[in-house]
């Protein structure tokens, strides 16, 4: 067991901890902060400061940009654990988030499509890499581990609340411009406090876990070099006319090409990957869960998109003679996942207790329709839009609180999930693939929300009602093909007991 094992220096818990808890979560104040204020930036006027985007066009870029951020963990991730190893690739990472929020900070529209690269590349960089990292401080057979990663998710959400409120008043206040200033220093502040607290990750990180040969090294950074210089390119072209793109039209080709690599990755391991039997089935019982974490997430990102919009345009947000910020509503996920944790992990811990244990595909299931019964909220509030009156503010928060309930049911399950049911020697991989539900469902999220046309708010009840019974009705699928899946499921828990029969033998 390594010396930072041992210690207990931050919460009962190794030194580490604290550096990654508060460098997360400055990081995801500068996020969450700035992806709060994304769409209203681009929808609105340039009276009003922003770039007069249309919504369908402002939700597509809002969906890439999202979608985008998930897809680059996956090179982000290979680039530490083969080149630079998590704590350079954390740095460098957080550095580049500072920079594209800068960018962003300067008033100038011609320069916005670069802070949102820088963002995602910088994300891509960071995110994958800080949560390994959180492993590592912890010897296999420490039983802090789970608590510890519960810990630093306490850190995500403190920083996301404080993202929301900061920028989101900044914004009423300021403009949208210093909001994203805002975010720039919560993101540097992230960096100096990892700076000085590096020491007490005492190596965690430090060097690549599979070390390329040199060779394989100088190809590997020209490749780097060639993507950035490409996506350089591509991008001057863009800002100087030269190349006209259409986001709604990219958004569409993005998703199918997200969903066929997602779908040849799994079948080529599956297929082609030396499974048994069982494995087989255990992956046919995980497909169930990724399908229904695509869904779940095409609809939760309608937070930033088109429910976003909605608090600004349709909801009543005022308080005697106090405005809410629109931003503000959003923070509603993060309080209430701060509140509802605790109890999410008694319910399932006592379930156990009782040999209740529902399967994987079940509770991902259940997550789905609960947050697909938010969208019914919102189509009552949208008839009262449509009928020319503000919504109560009560709308968006209940919609965030059933959101929230069901992103408890799936969001941690399907992580356990693609740990218990993958095959050990492809681990690593399906997280990568899982991941890529994450990319498919924020790219849908935008197509989504481009169809919610402020000229034609008497369409919106029905759209939200199609959303509502749509995500509904893969969750029954999803139900009921899990009454043969969970025994697909239970091989695992099989194979798992007779491995430690035939350790605790040996």
């Amino acid at each position: 067991m390594t010396e930072a094992t041992k210690t207990k220096d931050f919460l009962g818990h190794p030194g580490g901890l604290s550096t990654l808890f508060f460098t997360e979560m400055w990081e995801r104040m500068s996020y969450y902060g700035m992806r709060a204020l994304l769409v209203l930036f681009m929808t609105a006027s340039m009276q009003e400061g922003g770039m007069a985007i249309t919504v369908a066009s402002a939700a597509a870029i809002y969906g890439l940009y999202t979608g985008a951020v998930y897809f680059m963990g996956l090179p982000g991730g290979w680039i530490a654990d083969r080149l630079i190893g998590g704590q350079r690739a954390v740095m460098y990472g957080g550095i580049i988030i500072m920079a594209g929020h800068i960018v962003l900070a300067i008033p100038s529209d011609a320069t916005f499509f670069i802070g949102l690269i820088l963002v995602v590349l910088g994300t891509g960089l960071l995110k994958p890499n800080i949560g390994a990292m959180v492993g590592q401080l912890y010897a296999k057979e420490d039983q802090r581990r789970d608590a510890g990663y519960t810990i630093y998710y306490m850190g995500i959400n403190i920083g996301s609340m404080i993202g929301y409120f900061v920028c989101g008043w900044l914004q009423v206040e300021k403009g949208y411009h210093w909001a994203f200033g805002a975010a720039a220093i919560g993101m540097g502040l992230g960096l100096i406090q990892y700076k000085l607290t590096l020491n007490k990750l005492e190596g965690a990180g430090s060097e690549p876990t599979v070390k390329l040969s040199s060779g394989a090294t100088k190809k590997a950074w020209t490749a780097i070099a060639a993507f950035l210089v490409g996506l350089a390119a591509i991008t001057t072209m863009m800002m100087t006319g030269v190349i006209t793109i259409d986001p709604v039209t990219v958004a569409k080709y993005v998703a199918a090409a997200i969903t066929v690599v997602f779908l040849a990755y799994y079948a080529g391991i599956y297929f082609f990957g030396n499974l048994t039997p069982d494995e087989k089935k255990q992956l046919g019982a995980l497909f169930l869960v990724c399908l229904a974490s695509i869904f779940f997430w095409a609809g939760f990102e309608q937070a930033g998109s088109s429910l976003n919009l909605f608090g600004r345009d349709y909801t009543d947000r005022m308080i005697g003679t106090f405005e809410i910020p629109t931003a503000w509503f959003q923070s509603a996920n993060s309080i209430f996942i701060i509140i509802l944790s605790p109890f999410f992990a008694a319910l399932w811990m006592n379930l156990g207790k009782r040999m209740i244990t529902p399967s994987y595909g079940i509770k991902c299931a259940i997550g789905l329709i609960i947050m697909a019964s938010g969208f019914i909220v919102m189509f009552f509030a949208a008839q009262i839009a449509a009928a020319g009156l503000k919504a109560a503010p009560f709308f968006l928060v209940a919609t965030y609180f059933l959101h929230t309930v069901g992103e408890l049911c799936l969001s941690p399950v399907a992580l356990s999930a693609v740990s218990k049911l993958s095959p050990k020697r492809f681990a690593g991989q399906m997280m990568g693939v899982f991941v890529l539900t994450y990319s498919i469902g924020n790219v849908v999220a935008g197509l989504l929300a481009g169809s919610f046309d402020p000229e034609n708010v008497e369409q919106m009840p029905g759209l939200y009602m199609q959303i509502a019974l749509f995500s509904i009705a893969i969750g029954i699928v999803i139900a009921l093909l899990t009454v043969k899946t969970k025994v697909w499921e239970k091989l695992a828990e099989k194979k798992d007991c007779n491995q430690n029969v035939e350790g605790a033998a040996a």
